[in-house]
């Protein structure tokens, strides 16, 4: 006899029952049970289930989530209050800058006067020297006229020794 572990092709049924196959018409209850059974589905009693008296308490099926915070709504709201300060905040700020930049404005326009006074000064100053210099080195050139440009164009220039940057006083 082979072993049921060797045969796998055989069913569980085929190796309890020893090999021996039955029929589908040889399946009855008697055959199966051995006791006689019942030969119809009618000869079933018949008893129906039915609800209890009162009926079936109700099924709860809505989805009830807690509550974790504040709704969409309030945090919406909360934000534009929130972005709507930071905005009055920043226009507090831009005015303010912009009267402390007119205030420099104004004191630096209040000094101008005084330091193109001094700067003129200075120029007459270094004029008169540069002036007394060239007259000196010029002595010995017969037509030299102290002063006087080498390129004539008929417009006043400033030196080109002045400090900072042209407007640098506003």
């Amino acid at each position: 006899k082979k072993e049921w572990w060797i045969e796998p092709w055989r069913s569980r049924d085929d190796r309890r029952s020893g090999g021996k196959r039955t029929t589908s018409g040889d399946m009855t209850e008697y055959v199966v049970r051995g006791s006689a059974g019942m030969k119809s589905v009618n000869e079933l009693p018949v008893k129906q289930d039915g609800p209890p008296p009162g009926g079936f308490p109700s099924i709860r099926y809505a989805r009830r989530v807690p509550s974790t915070g504040p709704a969409g709504a309030t945090v919406f709201g909360v934000a534009l209050l929130v972005m709507g300060y930071g905005m009055y905040k920043v226009g507090e700020g831009n005015r303010e800058r912009r009267a402390l930049k007119e205030e420099k404005k104004a004191a630096r326009m209040a000094v101008v006067p005084a330091l193109q006074a001094e700067e003129d000064r200075r120029y007459l100053e270094k004029e008169t020297k540069r002036l007394e210099e060239e007259a000196k080195l010029m002595k010995d050139v017969p037509g030299w006229k102290v002063g006087q440009g080498v390129y004539e164009t008929g417009k006043w220039m400033p030196p080109a020794e002045r400090p900072g940057p042209v407007g640098s006083y506003l």
